[in-house]
């Protein structure tokens, strides 16, 4: 894609180019929240997490273009899927804010978590975080989470918030935008011996 033309003010004016994928960014999250969700087995309760790097859903390097419409779209494909679903998403930042944690605080109560004080924005957290900070009703920051399964966007490093025994997931979808997406269900540990029986 187009290099970004940035503004005194700091904003971003998007190319026409980009401003024509919107739509498509929009319908591939959507389209790959809606296929993790169903391979996953999420259920109502269930959290659901979501790295992503705007700078790569426009083809640039990670960290350095943080553009919120393309966040934006981003997050209105995948949080009505969530969202009708009865599913907890959790948005993480980016390392300036050690990769901390963005969700409702029904979640963090849900699952005894404790907030911390912190408000992204595009610069320290990233513009996904701050969009989901500023879309949630009840928005609270997290330091963890123990995610039943996620989306990686662009290399974000999603790991370090999913449960301990993550499954990598294929889609039909594997990219949104210029980005490259690996998303990831998690299951239970499987403990005992010989003796032992699983479902």
């Amino acid at each position: 894609m187009e290099d970004l033309k940035y503004m005194s003010d700091g904003t971003v004016e998007l190319s026409a180019e980009i401003k024509e994928r919107l739509s498509e960014i929009k319908a591939d999250a959507a389209r790959a929240a809606e296929e993790l969700v169903r391979q996953a087995g999420l259920r109502e309760g269930d959290i659901f997490v979501v790295g992503c790097s705007t700078s790569e859903v426009i083809g640039n390097v990670i960290g350095k273009a943080s553009v919120r419409p393309v966040a934006q779209a981003v997050f209105d494909g995948i949080y009505p899927v969530l969202k009708e679903r009865g599913i907890f998403i959790a948005a993480q930042c980016c390392e300036h804010l050690n990769r901390a944690i963005i969700t409702e605080r029904a979640c963090a109560e849900k699952y005894f978590l404790e907030p911390v004080c912190v408000r992204p924005q595009p610069k320290a957290g990233g513009s996904f975080a701050t969009v989901t900070y500023d879309t949630l009703e009840e928005p609270v920051a997290l330091e963890h989470i123990r995610a039943h399964a996620g989306i990686d966007i662009g290399g974000t490093l999603i790991g370090m918030h999913l449960r301990e025994v993550a499954v990598p997931v294929r889609l039909s979808v594997s990219s949104i935008g210029e980005a490259r997406i690996i998303c990831a269900r998690t299951r239970p540990k499987y403990i005992g011996g010989p003796r032992a029986i699983y479902e």
